[in-house]
Formats: structure tokens, C-alpha cells, sequence
């Protein structure tokens, strides 16, 4: 995800071992490229342009327009959210360094986005972050997951919500690893702009309240079992 929401750093929180799962393929509309922001005139998408796009490419292949056609933009958008947060000049901070580093992939930008945040509210400490690449692990869909927590030892699999529409529980259950999913804190915290929204970038966070914002980001998980019968 491009600069995640909190809820994504509740997930590195909750894990021991976080798998940047970028080998597979990009899909429209996903939070890979774009993220939600809120402004004084309600919340905005800011997205990442893509070039040369093809069917069926993977999240780490997909590449960026020049960075002329839209960093600025980004970065104008931001300063107009954050206004008069105490702590914006760290929020831009975060963004200009991560832009500066002139990533040419969607893979290893996004990355670099979730990995600035986790290490300005201290998630890093005692959790290890793998590429997927890096486990050359073949296969698909559910199966792959779980080749991939096996790999690496996991006796639980923490997942997002959307996982409950494609992935194999049974699979799972039968290979004796646990599933769980996220039950998100959705924490409120002082915030501009209005009602409170946690669906938007955690550069938000940063802005409104710096690194004493890491207080915000507390979660929980639930059982698949509990997730899927509607009880979470």
C-alpha cells in the first residue's frame, strides 16, 4: 500500500514477521498506487500514474511515470491537508524522502512508504520484514500463502479482511496453521477537517500527533471462525 492507512500498521504491529507480498499481480483501483487524504474540501485520492501497464503484470514490475508528472502534485496535496497540524513538516518529510529516492516501481515504492512509517512510530523493533521474491516460491492463490508461512515457520497467518473472499481455510486448517484476521483498532485521534475518518494515509497521524501517534495504533485479531460467522 502506498503510505497505508493505520489499520496496515496495526498488522506489522500485530506480527512477529511481516512478508512484502509484491509478486503478484497489480490490480486497478487497489491501495497499491493510491491513497486517501483529507483535505479541507473532504477526502481526496492521491495516486501514483502508472506507465506501460500491462494485463496481468505483477505489483513489483508495474512502473511509475517520471516523477515530474505527479511528485509535486503529491506534495502540494499534503501540505494542504496537513496546514496547521503541529506536526506537518514531519509528515512532508516522510513523503519528500521516500520520493527522493526515485523508485521506478510500484513494488519497491510502496514498500518504502509502509517501511518510513513503521520506522518513524518504532514498529521495526523485534519483528522481521521478508520479500516474497526472495523465498522463490512457485504456485498460487491460497496454496502459495501457505507455502509461504510455512517457510518461514508460521503457526498463524494474520490477514486483512479481504482475504475472506479467495482464501482456503480448510487448506490452512488442514496444514495445522491458524488463521487470523485483523480487528482493527480504528482508534480516533485528534484529527483536522472535520469528523474523524481512520481510512486515510497514517501520514495524517504523523502530522496531528508525531511519534507519541504509535499510541493510537493498538489492534487486536479474531479467528477465522468468529470472522466468518459474522460475531467480530
Amino acid at each position: 500500500m502506498l503510505f497505508p492507512w493505520v489499520g496496515l500498521l496495526e498488522q506489522v504491529q500485530t506480527a512477529d514477521l511481516f512478508v512484502h507480498y509484491d509478486d503478484v499481480q497489480f490490480s486497478k483501483g487497489s491501495f497499491v498506487n493510491r491513497v486517501q487524504v483529507k483535505t479541507p474540501a473532504g477526502t481526496r485520492w492521491m495516486t501514483v500514474p502508472t506507465r506501460d501497464l500491462s494485463l496481468g503484470q505483477r505489483i513489483c514490475d508495474v512502473a511509475i511515470a517520471p516523477a515530474a508528472e505527479w511528485v509535486e502534485q503529491h506534495l502540494s496535496l499534503l501540505r494542504a491537508s496537513f496546514s496547521g497540524a503541529p506536526f506537518a513538516a514531519d509528515a512532508i518529510a516522510l513523503a519528500e524522502a521516500v520520493y527522493a529516492e526515485g523508485h521506478a516501481r510500484l513494488g519497491s515504492l510502496a514498500r518504502a512508504s509502509l517501511l518510513s512509517l513503521v520506522g518513524y512510530f518504532g514498529l521495526a523493533e523485534g519483528r522481521r520484514f521478508v520479500d516474497a521474491q526472495c523465498l522463490q516460491i512457485g504456485g498460487r492463490s491460497s496454496q502459495r500463502v501457505l507455502d509461504v508461512v510455512k517457510r518461514l515457520g508460521g503457526e498463524v497467518y494474520v490477514t486483512g479482511h479481504g482475504a475472506a473472499r479467495y482464501l482456503d481455510h480448510g487448506l490452512f486448517a488442514r496444514e495445522g496453521v491458524a488463521v487470523r484476521y485483523m480487528r482493527y483498532g480504528l482508534s480516533p485521534y485528534p484529527q483536522l477537517h472535520g469528523k474523524f475518518t481512520p481510512y486515510v494515509s497514517a501520514l495524517d497521524l504523523v502530522a496531528n500527533c508525531g511519534r507519541d501517534g504509535a499510541r493510537f495504533i493498538c489492534s487486536n485479531t479474531i479467528s477465522s471462525e468468529e470472522f466468518l460467522h459474522g460475531s467480530a
